[in-house]
């Protein structure tokens, strides 16, 4: 028992060892291995610095602050400290990484709280089910499937490498002209008979075109709207002259790739697949993706962190022009021959973004993920079979995927206010 509990007042606070992170509400905060933290009114006394606001503060090596910050809403609360023992006995709550409980644990589940990944999948459901109801059971015709997944391949492949681009706060307007490019590069060499000269040469100029990106962005200071634009209507240029219409032959040994199919799944979609997944890994698991968020987050605040920030998104926008040759090398396969119109017929630079912001990616960076635009991708594939399958007009159809994409912003813009 502690003389707090006993009513009694200690001449010299009592000394506690502490090397854990502690965080409580308790008026003992409690004895663990790292560094504690809790509320009272005594400071601590330590070998370093200790700055203690509990009435019997923590003695340790580390330098410990008794002051608890809840930025995620989330603090520890327990009647002695955190993971320690202290001598007012019991064993309070840790940050949950840092952080704090869980806000979706202390609410009894991940999906009470819906985070727009989840809610792009939940209207994706949604829109399932109304479009059986109008449509029959026949829309979901193993033909429908195969079809939305090789029809949302191209733009999902675009897409994912567009989500690197803004997740580091800028974006690339220049894919659609890099899209017809590469498929007319390719198609001319493969004419030849050499396919892998014409993939890896696809594939060097799609890094060559995002290389020039980047660097027009962080070296000439140049927003990334206005630069890659520009880069792009300077391809747009270049094929304007060079080509008046479908040139080059892709061989059949390569359209196998657009067409062909393993079951029920078409290969371009698990190339989209292969393509998402590794983005999602290199944003998830490697220290490039950590510094892609940073940057997105607070150029500023990364760059004193000690990131170099312009690699980051020079980085980011070489990826963002592969995932992009990629797609082009997807359409030559599909055509036979490449075609000087193939992306901005597409509509891939715009489609892509939206599909991004959709997936509930910020356009102002630093916050978002693959998984959200695989979903906004496929709402958007779905949508549009649907209106096929209804014989809608199409201008109605711009109508309504205008204003799904409008709504979306702005409920996800609600939200993060809240």
């Amino acid at each position: 028992m502690t003389d707090h509990e006993t009513g009694t007042q200690p001449n010299t606070p009592a000394p506690t060892s502490a090397k854990t992170q502690n965080q409580g509400h308790g008026k003992d905060p409690g004895q663990g291995p790292d560094q504690n933290q809790g509320h009272g009114k005594d400071p601590g006394q330590g070998p370093d610095q200790n700055q203690g606001h509990g009435e019997d503060p923590g003695q340790g090596r580390n330098r410990d602050q008794g002051q608890t910050q809840d930025r995620g809403e989330d603090a520890g609360e327990g009647g002695g400290g955190g993971r320690g023992e202290g001598a007012g006995g019991g064993r309070g709550l840790n940050r949950d990484r840092g952080r704090g409980v869980d806000r979706d644990k202390k609410r009894g589940g991940g999906w009470a709280v819906l985070t727009p990944t989840k809610v792009v999948f939940l209207a994706l459901g949604v829109i399932v089910v109304v479009g059986t109801i109008l449509a029959g059971t026949e829309w979901l015709s193993l033909e429908t499937v195969v079809g939305v997944q090789q029809r949302s391949a191209a733009l999902g492949i675009v897409a994912v490498g567009q989500t690197l681009a803004i997740l580091a706060g800028s974006l690339d307007l220049s894919v659609a002209y890099l899209i017809s490019l590469v498929s007319l590069v390719a198609a001319e060499i493969m004419a030849s008979g050499n396919v892998p000269a014409a993939v890896g040469t696809a594939l060097a100029v799609s890094a060559l075109v995002g290389l020039v990106n980047g660097v027009v962005i962080t070296k000439l200071r140049v927003h990334a709207f206005i630069a890659t634009l520009g880069v792009g209507l300077v391809i747009k240029g270049v094929l304007d002259h060079l080509y008046d219409g479908p040139a080059g032959k892709v061989p059949e040994s390569f359209q196998h790739l657009g067409y062909d199919r393993i079951g029920p799944v078409p290969v371009s979609a698990i190339l989209w697949a292969a393509v998402a997944l590794a983005v999602w890994f290199l944003l998830a698991r490697t220290r490039l993706g950590y510094r892609v968020y940073a940057v997105g987050g607070d150029v500023e605040v990364a760059r004193l962190s000690g990131v170099k920030t312009d690699r980051v998104v020079i980085v980011a926008h070489v990826l963002c022009s592969l995932c992009a040759g990629i797609a082009g090398l997807l359409l030559a396969s599909r055509l036979g021959a490449g075609a000087p119109t193939v992306g901005t017929d597409g509509g891939y630079d715009l489609e892509s973004i939206a599909a991004v912001v959709l997936g509930g990616t910020a356009l102002a960076g630093g916050r978002g993920g693959v998984g959200g635009t695989v979903g906004g991708v496929l709402l958007l594939a779905v949508l549009d079979s649907l209106f096929n399958q209804l014989e809608v007009n199409s201008f109605f159809k711009d109508v309504v995927r205008g204003v799904v994409i409008v709504a979306a912003v702005a409920i996800y813009a609600r939200r993060r206010k809240q």
